[in-house]
């Protein structure tokens, strides 16, 4: 039963984790599409007030740093679904394990009742023969 506990609490941190990445993946997608919004708002603004080369220089560095943080997001975002679909193949291994782990105990418990049975048997034939021979 210790073997089933310690299985059902591997699968359970690993859904936990599951979960856990499902939600920061979920959470970055938020933060890319605000990013997205805020790149577009950016640029709208910054093309309106384009006119004198500072203002052109400080939109390009913006640019450029909004443009990072999107492709940056968009990496974490694939990895986390690469990480995720990883967890939930592993997940179903383990299950698959757990499963076959659990029929093969209950084929022993089966076993050694049968056994048990016997040698009670046994047991009890031994006393009727030895109470026989007195």
């Amino acid at each position: 039963m210790s073997s089933k506990s310690r299985f059902m609490g591997d699968l359970t941190e690993r859904e936990q984790e599951l979960l856990k990445i499902r939600r920061d993946s979920d959470t970055k997608a938020a933060e890319l599409v605000k990013m997205e919004k805020m790149l577009q708002q950016t640029k709208g603004m910054f093309e309106k007030k384009a006119e004198s080369s500072s203002e052109t220089k400080n939109y390009e560095e913006n640019m450029e740093d909004l443009e990072e943080r999107v492709r940056s997001s968009r990496r974490y975002r694939r990895n986390s679904l690469h990480h995720t679909q990883m967890l939930e193949s592993q997940m179903k291994t383990v299950k698959g394990e757990l499963v076959g782990t659990l029929d093969h105990l209950q084929e022993l418990r089966n076993v050694l009742r049968r056994s048990q049975q016997k040698a009670e048997e046994r047991k009890a034939a031994m006393e009727k023969l030895a109470a026989g021979l007195r």
